[in-house]
C-alpha cells in the first residue's frame, strides 16, 4: 500500500505536467513551482521532526487509548505553535519581500500546506499502520485534483488555480485525517501534558530533515554554479528516475517503522529482528535487479521518460543506480532499526557526514 502511495505521488505529475507545462508555460509553472519551494522550507520548520518521530512514539502506546490520546495531543501542541511562529514569518516575508508580493494571491493558497500538515496527523495514522486508509483516500482526492485540473486550467493566467488544484491534490486529504482521528483518539482533555519530554527528540528528527536536505540538493546547486544549465539538466534526468526507484525500494522500511518501534516497546526482540531481515531482503531481492536492469537499459529509460534529447544523462544515470542498493540497505538499518532503538541521533551523525563528503567531493570531482 505505501508502495503505491508513494508511486502515485510520482504518477500525478508524470499525467500533468506535459498537459500543464504547454497550457501555462514556462513562466506559469515557473512561478507555482517557486512558491511551493519556498512555502516548503516553512512547512518544514512548521513540522520540526514530528512527522517520523511521531510515528515512533505513537507506535509505542498504540494499544493504550489515554496514552496515544496524551501523545498526540502533545505532539499537536508542539506543531501547532511551530505553525503559528511559521505563518508569522510567511507573513512578514510576503510583505517584505517584492518577489513574494507580485504573486501575493498564489502564495497565500500555497501555504495552505502548512495548516493541511498540521491538522492532518498523519504520523498518527502511519503509527497505527492504516496504511489503506491513507492510500485510498490520497488516491481518490488526487484523481478528483486531476479532474479539477483538466477541467478548470485553460490558460496561461490560470497558474493561481494550478497551484491551489496541486495543493488540493497533496494536502486537502489531511482535512478528513482530522475528522477520522476521533475513532483512535479522544479530542477531551487527558492532560496533564508535558510537551517539552518530546522537544530534544524532535528537533534531532528536524537536523536529520535539514541534512537530508542539504545533501539531496547540495549536487545540483553545485553543479549549476560549477557547470551549465544543459549538465544540470542532464543529471537531472538520471536522478528523476533514481528517485522513483528508490521510493519503491524504500517503500518497506517506512511501513515497518511503527511496527519495529512497537516490537521495541513491548520487549519482543526475536520479532523486530525477524521484520528487519525481512526488510533487508526485501531491498536486496528488489534493488539489485533494478539497478542491474537500469544500468543495462539505461538509455531506453532515458528516452523513454525524458525524450533523445538526454543522451547526456545515459552515463550519469548508468553511474548512479548503485545508490539504489546502497539507499536501501540505509533505509533499513538507519530508519527502521536506529529509530526504533533510539540511536535516531546515530542517523544524524551519518547524514551530516554524508553531507560534508558530498560537499568536497563534489568540489574535487
Amino acid at each position: 500500500m505505501n508502495a503505491i502511495l508513494t508511486m502515485s505521488s510520482f504518477i500525478f505529475p508524470i499525467i500533468t505536467f506535459p498537459y500543464v507545462s504547454r497550457i501555462l508555460q514556462p513562466i506559469g509553472t515557473g512561478k507555482v513551482s517557486f512558491a511551493v519551494s519556498v512555502v516548503n522550507y516553512f512547512s518544514m520548520f512548521a513540522q520540526l521532526g514530528i512527522p517520523t518521530y511521531g510515528i515512533r512514539i505513537c507506535a509505542q502506546v498504540r494499544d493504550n487509548r489515554r496514552e496515544l490520546t496524551r501523545t498526540a495531543h502533545e505532539l499537536l501542541m508542539i506543531n501547532g505553535c511551530m505553525s503559528l511562529f511559521s505563518y508569522a514569518a510567511f507573513a512578514v516575508s510576503l510583505f517584505v519581500v517584492p518577489r513574494f508580493q507580485s504573486e501575493k494571491t498564489l502564495f497565500l493558497i500555497v501555504s495552505l500546506t502548512i495548516l493541511f500538515n498540521t491538522i492532518g496527523m498523519e504520523w498518527l495514522y502511519k503509527a497505527l499502520e492504516q496504511y489503506t486508509y491513507i492510500t485510498v483516500r490520497s488516491v481518490v482526492f488526487k484523481f478528483i485534483a486531476l479532474i479539477a485540473l483538466f477541467t478548470l486550467v485553460h490558460s496561461k493566467s490560470d497558474y493561481v488555480i494550478y497551484g491551489g488544484i496541486s495543493i488540493f491534490a497533496a494536502s486537502a486529504s489531511n482535512i478528513l485525517n482530522l475528522i477520522n482521528a476521533r475513532k483512535y483518539i479522544d479530542f477531551v482533555n487527558v492532560g496533564p501534558y508535558h510537551p517539552k519530554k518530546h522537544l530534544r527528540a524532535v528537533f534531532i528528527f528536524f537536523a536529520m530533515a535539514c541534512a537530508t536536505t542539504v545533501y539531496t540538493n547540495l549536487d545540483t546547486v553545485m553543479l549549476g554554479l560549477m557547470k551549465t544549465d544543459t549538465d544540470v539538466g542532464y543529471y537531472n534526468a538520471a536522478v528523476r528516475i533514481k528517485t522513483i526507484l528508490v521510493s519503491i525500494v524504500t517503500s518497506l522500511g517506512a511501513v515497518l517503522l511503527p511496527r519495529s518501534s512497537y516490537y521495541i516497546e513491548h520487549g519482543e526482540i526475536e520479532e523486530f529482528h525477524r521484520i528487519s531481515a525481512k526488510a533487508a531482503n526485501f531491498v536486496i531481492v528488489l534493488a539489485i535487479p533494478m539497478m542491474l536492469f537500469f544500468m543495462l537499459y539505461a538509455r531506453p529509460g532515458i528516452y523513454l521518460l525524458s525524450g533523445d534529447a538526454y543522451e547526456g544523462a545515459v552515463i550519469p544515470m548508468q553511474i548512479i543506480m548503485p545508490t539504489l542498493f546502497f539507499i536501501g540497505l540505509t533505509n533499513v538499518f538507519g530508519i527502521q532499526m536506529l529509530v526504533p532503538l533510539g540511536g535516531e541521533r546515530f542517523v544524524l551523525y551519518s547524514e551530516i557526514a554524508g553531507a560534508v563528503c558530498d560537499l568536497i567531493i563534489n568540489w574535487l570531482l
